[in-house]
């Protein structure tokens, strides 16, 4: 008998070509390898940066007291956490990600700081959500997008357990706009980013996939019109740091 389509075709992991069905397996390997330095690592990488662009990415969102969200790739739960004060007490955040590994880390790392009622943890793949139609106010995936074997299915989830009215945001490193500041960037990416990976995390070789992820996801006008065609609406991406992130939005209707 022959294989299914999943596992003949091929999909990137980073600039590699590898078989559709092991993408997952890679990527899970690279996220348990970090999971112990992800936070660490991030604040290194980014000079801290990424915290601003959380904090501007969950200010921004559309989302009040008694709000049920989905945090998709939620893992250390940073998103988690900025969120808490915007759902208030009566509401609840559910942390999605199929790394458990990093699903354990956040789990702790927020049960350290006193963030026990209102949160629910799930292992869970993006493609696939364990969860019922128009479940959530707000789904939100942070810098875990780019790390989705079929984007396209992720999208179309999130837009299915979205309720009527409901907004979807992604935030994740996008396309750098200005020419000049391409050679920097790629600079910090493919020189530094291993170099930092190895000095302080042990793994260059997972900083290198995630340099290499970054340039292999769409771009923002491509991702925009994805989330088109998986049925949101009114869908629109906002720049920061010229390119280097963008989030998208986009609604049920």
């Amino acid at each position: 008998m022959s294989d299914s389509p999943r596992e003949q075709d091929t999909t990137h992991f980073g600039f590699r070509e590898v078989p559709t069905a092991q993408k997952q397996k890679l990527v899970g390997e690279v996220f348990s390898s970090v999971a112990g330095k992800y936070d660490l690592m991030n604040d290194l990488m980014s000079l801290g940066i990424h915290r601003v662009w959380k904090r501007f990415f969950v200010a921004t969102a559309q989302v009040g007291k008694g709000d049920r969200v989905l945090d998709l790739a939620g893992g250390t739960g940073d998103i988690a956490a900025l969120l808490r004060d915007r759902v208030g007490e009566t509401g609840e955040i559910v942390l999605g990600d199929i790394n458990g590994d990093m699903l354990r880390v956040g789990r702790d790392r927020m049960v350290d700081r006193g963030n026990v009622r209102g949160f629910e943890y799930v292992q869970c793949n993006a493609e696939a959500l364990p969860f019922p139609d128009r479940s959530f106010d707000l789904v939100t995936i942070a810098f875990g997008l780019r790390n989705v074997t079929d984007k396209d299915a992720a999208l179309r989830e999130m837009h299915r357990v979205l309720k009527i009215g409901g907004q979807a945001r992604v935030l994740e490193f996008s396309q750098v706009q200005a020419d000049w500041f391409k050679p920097i960037y790629d600079f910090h990416s493919f020189q530094v980013l291993p170099r930092l990976g190895r000095l302080f995390a042990h793994d260059a070789g997972s900083y290198q996939y995630l340099a290499e992820s970054i340039r292999k996801h769409p771009p923002q006008g491509e991702l925009k019109s994805m989330m088109e065609t998986a049925g949101f609406e009114r869908v629109s991406f906002r720049n920061l740091n010229g390119g280097i992130v963008a989030i998208h939005t986009g609604y049920k209707v």
